[in-house]
């Protein structure tokens, strides 16, 4: 039998989102001092300071608390956000820089003040995705970032931070374009990232030496795809083929996902590597998937309980100011060595923050359909 760890997720909730505010306030040192000198775009990169892939994906997670939760402190949080990031400005469009637009693309109507100022800035970015970003071959969107051109590179993380907003915002305008290709880049990069032999998901792959880089089976990585392609059948109505194809996908990750999980409910930050550190996003965005792929019918009772074993570690990893620990910072390519993301340090980052409360979040609301 389920433990049931309800008020205690709705404690650790609360707490996420009081310390959200600050959390997105949060200078990344390392990064800001890098763009110093690797700022692809060559404009200022103070632009890039609360503007990036770190807070777009802990945006998501407070647009959750606002829509399934009703939690009203999220959505101010949210629309005080963007209405700041007015009056400091943008930084050049990248894969990255997009992140920030799929909340965006659900809040804007919120602010009736900049509706018409958001909806533009969101057609020009996918717009931008369309016709300005850099293409591999076949068309893939290259995994360009604000310091590194990835030349030729389909990267997991790619559809998170950037497809899914093309493909909200295509169905929001009625846009096909847009709509066709969100789902052809979810299929180009299943086709490419997907390994055959254990359903798990690579990093990276490259169209120059035709590789899957270290070949590594990255867990935040592969969390990007548990979480994106049920995200992505909430926001579309895809075709039978499709759908059926991604969700085979899905399916064959998640049973690889159950078979490498640790027996306390944790994923390794290698998800078939014991000897790499136990990963609090990646468990959290696998939790999250899982359980949004059962409540899509997609999976059954044992990938669900398998996701329910993780609650209580992350619950555990909230501390009482509202920070989610055993979280590993921004991971670049492993292009060599798998050896290399077991040397990324651990540190509080928005991104775990808003993975931990979309998990609390799907577990709430599984807890409340029994």
């Amino acid at each position: 039998m389920q433990t049931d760890y309800t008020q205690l997720a709705k404690d650790k909730l609360k707490l996420l989102t009081a310390n959200f505010a600050t959390t997105l306030d949060d200078e990344d040192e390392e990064f800001m001092k890098n763009l110093q000198s690797k700022n692809l775009a060559g404009d200022d990169p103070k632009l890039y300071r609360y503007w990036e892939w770190t807070q777009g994906v802990g945006l998501y997670g407070l647009w959750k608390m606002y829509s399934k939760l009703h939690d009203k402190e999220a959505l101010d949080i949210l629309l005080s956000y963007y209405k700041r990031q007015i009056g400091i400005g943008f930084p050049a469009k990248n894969i990255n820089t997009t992140a920030p637009l799929l909340a965006l693309s659900f809040v804007y109507e919120y602010d009736k003040e900049n509706k018409a100022f958001y909806e533009n800035l969101m057609d020009e970015w996918a717009y931008y995705l369309m016709t300005g970003l850099p293409k591999t071959e076949e068309g893939g969107f290259q995994h360009l970032t604000s310091d590194t051109l990835n030349h030729g590179e389909l990267w997991d993380d790619t559809l998170f931070m950037a497809v899914l907003f093309l493909a909200n915002r295509g169905k929001t305008t009625g846009n096909k374009k847009w709509v066709e290709e969100a789902k052809y880049q979810f299929l180009l990069h299943a086709r490419y990232l997907s390994d055959k032999k254990t359903g798990l998901w690579y990093h990276g792959f490259t169209f120059i030496g035709r590789h899957n880089f270290a070949e590594a089976f990255w867990g935040r990585g592969n969390s990007w795809i548990t979480m994106a392609i049920p995200e992505l059948f909430s926001i579309l109505s895809l075709d039978y083929a499709e759908k059926k194809i991604l969700e085979g996908y899905l399916m064959s990750q998640i049973a690889a996902l159950c078979k490498y999980q640790d027996e306390s409910g944790m994923w390794h930050t290698l998800v078939d590597d014991k000897t790499s550190y136990l990963e609090a996003s990646a468990t959290a965005g696998f939790g999250y998937g899982i359980l949004k792929a059962y409540e899509q019918k997609i999976v059954g009772e044992d990938a669900r309980d398998a996701a329910l074993k993780a609650v209580k570690p992350i619950i555990d990893f909230v501390s009482f100011d509202g920070v989610l620990g055993m979280v590993s910072y921004g991971t670049p390519m492993g292009r060599e060595s798998k050896d290399f993301y077991k040397e990324i340090p651990l540190r509080p980052m928005p991104y775990g923050q808003s993975m931990a409360m979309l998990f609390l979040i799907q577990y709430l609301i599984m807890s409340e359909q029994k």
